[in-house]
Formats: structure tokens, sequence, C-alpha cells
């Protein structure tokens, strides 16, 4: 099938070069001029433009969309939307919050373009792995795009599915972030209890690896723990700095809009937020607090 990708970062670049892989003609479209040149160098047609990119495009065009979601995400395909023709199909590829993708969607069905959006999981593991695809949108245009999710899918068909009208796959996609918020939060902190115990000295590659066997707990984060432990077993170089990408922030307003109580998920993100604070004042103020109702020892700098 003839596809177009906007956006080669470590996401996109994977999905055209596994697109590629498997026998599909690849369109591409990157601002970075030498980005875009190691996807011509694998038999990628790259154009200079998002307009030479369409007028290159066999109809119905199908052109997947992977730049940083937010205000990239809507000005690119909006852009898309006022050079391509009505029937064809749009992809949203990254992971936008939902409340805007449908806003969006609006815009396109109004113009008659299919629009779906893609919650995609898989990371830069993706392209020899497969990936998690979460499919939203216009059903018919799903139906036409199935070779393509099959090429990029873990496990072929296993690996993705249409989960309904418009938002539905970045809605899934940032409930699934959520969760994985909270698988995190929970191996750190138990990895973190192991390495300070008082009674036993444990070995955590070891650990982890008897974890990834057999164990209830384990999971593809826990290989990736055992992985990082055994390159490096006390993390050295690492800083205790956590990012989050809005994901997790989304799952959690969307649990206070609909009171759906998510103590997990929410503790998890806001560990992420502490992890960014070198000297947080609410633990200064408890320390202060301590000492004045109870006289306390407060530790100085």
């Amino acid at each position: 099938m003839q596809i177009a990708m906007v956006g080669l970062g470590k996401m996109g670049g994977n999905m055209a070069t596994r697109l590629m892989r498997h026998g599909h003609q690849v369109f591409c479209y990157d601002t970075d001029q030498t980005t875009m040149d190691q996807y011509v160098f694998q038999g990628a047609i790259s154009s200079s433009s998002l307009e030479e990119l369409v007028s290159k495009l066999s109809k119905p065009r199908k052109i997947w969309v992977m730049v940083p979601h937010g205000l990239t995400t809507q000005i690119t395909i909006k852009t898309l939307s006022n050079l391509v023709d009505p029937e064809d199909i749009i992809i949203d590829g990254g992971n936008n919050h939902y409340p805007d993708t449908i806003e969006l969607g609006k815009v396109l069905l109004d113009k008659q373009i299919r629009f779906l959006d893609v919650g995609t999981s898989g990371g830069i593991w993706g392209l020899n792995e497969g990936y998690s695809l979460m499919i939203g949108g216009d059903k018919s245009a799903f139906l036409e795009m199935d070779t393509i999710f099959e090429s990029l899918a873990a496990n072929g068909r296993s690996g993705y599915a249409y989960v309904g009208h418009t938002g539905a796959g970045h809605y899934l996609k940032m409930v699934h972030n959520g969760v994985e918020y909270a698988l995190m939060e929970s191996y750190a902190e138990g990895f973190e209890l192991l390495n300070s115990s008082d009674e036993y000295s444990y070995n955590l590659e070891e650990v982890s690896k008897i974890w990834s066997n057999g164990s209830v707990i384990r999971s593809w984060l826990l290989d990736l723990i055992h992985q990082s432990l055994k390159d490096d077993s006390k993390l050295t170089d690492v800083k205790p700095y956590v990012e989050d990408s809005g994901e997790g922030r989304w799952t959690v307003t969307e649990s206070i809009r609909l009171g759906i109580p998510l103590p997990v998920i929410t503790a998890s993100l806001q560990q992420r937020f502490r992890s960014r604070q070198t000297s947080p004042f609410g633990a200064k103020l408890l320390a202060v607090m301590r000492n004045y109702f109870g006289g306390h020892t407060i530790h100085k700098n």
C-alpha cells in the first residue's frame, strides 16, 4: 500500500522503516532534511513541503502524522486538510489529548476528510517488535488501512483493533499511559525497598531475573529493569529526575471529571513531580511544624 509519513522522529521514523520492510511504498516529510535523507536511503520518497508530498500521492491519499502532540499536531493536520481532497485519510498517531482529537475530527468531517486517531504504544522497540495500536475514528478508513495496521502491529491482527468513534483511540492510550505510570512506580518502590534493606544485601539484577521468570509480576517492564541493572547495577550516572509527557495528567483529570477514584495512578504522577524538586518547600515546612509543636530537631543545610 502507498502511505505518507509526516514526522520522522523516534516513532515516526521507525514506523516508516517497518512499513518499508513489509513492502509498502512510503512517502515522507520532515522539517529536518538530514533526518529525511536517512529514510530516502532506505527507499522512501521525500518531499520538500507538505504541498509537494500531497501532490505525489495517489487518491484516496493516506497520510500518517507523527509530530509532537498539541499545537504542532493541530497545525500540521489543519494544514493538510486544506491540501487533500474529500475521502482522503489522515491519521493522527501522536497520542493527543482526546478532547483536541474530537474537535479536530469535527473540522475534518466538515471537509469530508476521513480521520483516524491511533493511540500508539511500543516506543523505540516497535521497529522490530511491532506496536500496540488503539484505533478510533472513521470505520471505513480503518478497514481501508487494515494492511498498514497489520504491518505495524505486534503479533499481526492481535496487536490492533478499532475501538470506537473519533477520540476513542487517544482516550484508550491516555488510560494506558496512566496504568503505565502506576506499574513503573510500583516496580521502582519495590526495588528501592530491597536496595535499602538493613537485613539483607540483594543482587537486584538477580532479583529482576528471578521475577521475570514465572512470577505473577513478570512483565516487559521488568525485563527492561533487568537489562538496565545488568548495564549498571547502581544506576550511578542516573539523576532521579522523571519527566511526564502529559497522558498521566490527562488520566487523573478524567478521573476527577467522572468521579472515579484512581489513587495509585494519581500518586504515581505526584511522585514524578516530586522527583524534579531538589529542595521542596513543603518538606521544609513539615520539618518546621514538627519543631514548633513538638520541639523536634530541624536538620540544617
